[in-house]
Order: structure tokens, then C-alpha cells, then sequence
């Protein structure tokens, strides 16, 4: 009777425990750490004709982030959110950057569709991480990829987000307009 006891404790710790881990969180708690409040939505504005660049505040970083649309070959182009450590921080339209000033560490990013764009979508976001240094800047770029080829049957979007130097980041700048954005009330 007492090796049962024993075994019939054991088995029953061990019942709480695997349930324990197997519980499911609310899929508003699973998200990617970088990412904000998917209802949250912005409003862009893009100077076409500006392209300011910033130099770090003392004893912070720059984190530019740029879209990409040259390989989005459909109408409407995306509108991108950026995250920052589970706060959107900005958005963007059609090649398009904006720049956010951060303090040293690791950050998490985070960028992601803000609404459908009118075609079948695999991947609408994307997430990275990074740790930044006091005195330096970073470039994140997302590239929105379409086809619009009738011979595929699998036309598919998607966007891919990847940190680039500041060369190939300061060159495509020149190129994309300026965008301020803010959060829709």
C-alpha cells in the first residue's frame, strides 16, 4: 500500500506538471517581442523630396528603417508598421525610411503589413534583433516582394526584413522619400 501511495503521488505531480507546461497563452500574448498591438494603424505622409539623415544624440544610436518596393509589382503597395521592443514606432509607404533614436542594448524589431494589399500574401511580417552601441547607426530594410506572372499559379507577396551597411542604406535614402507617420485615433 505505501509503494501505491508513493506511485499514485508521483503520478499525479507529474499529471500537474505536464499540464503546467502544456498550457496555451491567448494568441495576443504570443506575439514576436519587437511587434506592437496589431489594431493599432497609421497614417503616413511621404516627402518624396526630402531625405534627411540625423547623426546619433550623445551616449544614443540611430535605427533607420526602409521599405522597398521595386520588386512589388501590384497596386496598392504596402503600408509597413516598424516595432521596436513590442511598440510600433512608425510606418512607411512605397519606398519610403523614417529614423527612431535608441539607447544602447539589445532591441527587438518588428515590421509587419498594416492591412491586406489586394493579393494572396505569404509572409506579411517579419522580425529581427540587434544590439546597438552608443554613437552608431543602423539600417533595417524591408523588402515587399510581387510577381504579377500570369505562368505562375502561385503568385504569392511577401516581405523579408534585413539589416543593411550604411552605404547600400545611405544610397537607397537618396533615392526614397521621407516619411512621418503617427498613430490613428
Amino acid at each position: 500500500m505505501k509503494m501505491f501511495s508513493k506511485f499514485l503521488v508521483a503520478s499525479i505531480l507529474s499529471t500537474f506538471s505536464s499540464l503546467t507546461f502544456a498550457q496555451t497563452f491567448p494568441t495576443s500574448q504570443a506575439v514576436v517581442p519587437g511587434c506592437g498591438d496589431k489594431k493599432i494603424k497609421w497614417d503616413v505622409t511621404t516627402a518624396r523630396s526630402k531625405h534627411p539623415t540625423a547623426t546619433p544624440d550623445p551616449g544614443k544610436a540611430l535605427i533607420y528603417f526602409l521599405q522597398d518596393d521595386t520588386n512589388f509589382q501590384s497596386a496598392p503597395k504596402p503600408t509597413t508598421r516598424f516595432g521596436l521592443n513590442g511598440d510600433w514606432v512608425g510606418a512607411t509607404q512605397y519606398n519610403a525610411y523614417f529614423y527612431v533614436s535608441v539607447d544602447p542594448g539589445e532591441h527587438h524589431l518588428c515590421a509587419g503589413w498594416q492591412s491586406w494589399v489586394g493579393v494572396s500574401a505569404g509572409h506579411t511580417s517579419a522580425a529581427d534583433h540587434f544590439t546597438a552601441e552608443a554613437g552608431k547607426s543602423y539600417f533595417f530594410i524591408v523588402r515587399n516582394f510581387y510577381t504579377n506572372n500570369t505562368h505562375e499559379p502561385t503568385n504569392v507577396a511577401n516581405m523579408k526584413l534585413e539589416q543593411v551597411n550604411s552605404d547600400e542604406g545611405q544610397l537607397l535614402m537618396s533615392k526614397f522619400g521621407f516619411s512621418t507617420s503617427h498613430a490613428r485615433k
